[in-house]
């Protein structure tokens, strides 16, 4: 299927339809609102810590696997171009996958589940939620207001990308069913409706499909750098195999570091056009004429084939034991993760060593409040401030390899 351009669909967002801001500002001259979100999000500082924050290996294992950063801009181009071929909103997709990863802790999924773990008793935490609290509150750098002030689009999008939070009573869906909603956007949907029980736009479901297209692909990449597995082991993974094989057919005795970036780049290509002819398909189907059917759509609208969707689940189950689950990528996490833990605790028990900024206003908080404080420092910081901040209170801190 060649790419091409769409027009502009009616159930694409519209910058000139925005349900506004939270806080009142006199539109810019010069760019759309779902723009100037975009520019926002791209001078935080929230989004420069990126670069130094772990994907899957720790930031000084070399400069060329990917850190949060440059797998958040392989996640923009790759919305970008779903958005285009189906008539969607280029800066809104774009927008949604510069912010999406912002609430990660560093060293990855491993920090994630220290700050969930010590932060269990005070409505623990996740990166999507602590995301929406970077956007509303965290970045402090206007003067009429806390937070970048995003548009009700860009922060429900934030909020509901990989779908529904709630049903139309409020109970929690999917995966916060069971440990249910995350207070912080629980807290934020009540002084402002976000519309949890809905799906977002269709930008904010290109925003998280495209983060699945980037991390299966960019996964295999950087694990074949590693060495923790070669292209060899690839052939017997479905879908995956095949470009193998046609790659070897195509390329005898092709060098290994040109068959990878073949494969790689020929595997975002097939997945980029199945999602664009199973979306096409999908909204074909549901006949949506503005943005508000998409939200109230019984399904998401953006979404790989059947075949796509079993390949993918198959490329998961390949990379979580040759890679998020192998043995050196193991030790380095449960290093990590004691790094944080001992921050946490040291930091709770002692708020004066945090920063001015962190710990101006905590005395008298209540514990929740101090605890909720901690978490937010340590989990705005990039890898290498953790091991700086672990080895000025700790006499033995991990080197990370």
């Amino acid at each position: 299927m060649a790419i091409q351009s769409a027009p502009r669909a009616p159930y694409a967002s519209d910058p000139v339809l925005s349900r506004g801001r939270r806080f009142s500002e006199p539109p810019s001259p010069s760019r759309n609102d779902f723009r100037r979100d975009c520019d926002r999000i791209i001078h935080s500082a929230a989004f420069r810590r990126l670069k130094y924050k772990t994907q899957v290996f720790v930031f000084h294992e070399g400069d060329h696997y990917r850190t949060r950063l440059t797998h958040t801009l392989e996640v923009q181009q790759i919305a970008r171009s779903l958005a285009r071929v189906l008539g969607l909103d280029e800066d809104l997709a774009e927008c949604l996958s510069l912010a999406h990863d912002l609430g990660h802790p560093p060293f990855g999924h491993i920090g994630e589940r220290a700050l969930d773990e010590e932060l269990k008793p005070f409505g623990g935490f996740d990166h999507n939620a602590q995301t929406l609290r970077i956007v509303t509150a965290l970045e402090r750098r206007y003067a009429e207001f806390d937070g970048l002030n995003l548009t009700w689009e860009s922060l429900e999008g934030l909020a509901k990308h990989n779908g529904p939070l709630t049903d139309r009573a409020g109970a929690p869906v999917g995966r916060y069913r069971k440990h249910g909603v995350p207070k912080a956007l629980l807290d934020f949907g009540a002084t402002y409706d976000l519309q949890l029980w809905s799906y977002a736009s269709a930008e904010a479901q290109i925003a998280a499909i495209s983060d699945d297209i980037a991390y299966d692909a960019h996964d295999i990449d950087d694990g074949l750098r590693a060495g923790l597995f070669t292209i060899g082991d690839l052939h017997d993974v479905p879908f995956v195999g095949g470009i193998v094989r046609e790659i070897d057919r195509r390329y005898p005795g092709l060098e290994p570091a040109r068959a990878a970036h073949e494969l790689i780049r020929r595997l975002i290509t097939w997945m980029i056009e199945d999602v664009a002819a199973e979306s096409a398909r999908r909204l074909k189907a549901l006949g949506p004429s503005s943005v508000d059917d998409i939200r109230g759509a019984d399904n998401a609208v953006i979404g790989f084939s059947s075949a796509m969707a079993e390949a993918e689940r198959g490329i998961k189950d390949f990379l979580f034991p040759r890679m998020y689950r192998h043995q050196r990528v193991m030790r380095v996490m449960r290093e990590a993760e004691d790094v944080l833990r001992d921050l946490f605790r040291h930091f709770s028990a002692r708020p004066e060593d945090m920063s001015e900024e962190w710990r101006s206003g905590l005395a008298g908080a209540s514990e929740a409040t101090r605890a909720r404080r901690v978490g937010d420092f340590i989990a705005g910081m990039t890898d290498r401030f953790a091991l700086q901040e672990h080895r000025r209170f700790f006499d033995l801190t991990p080197e990370l390899r």
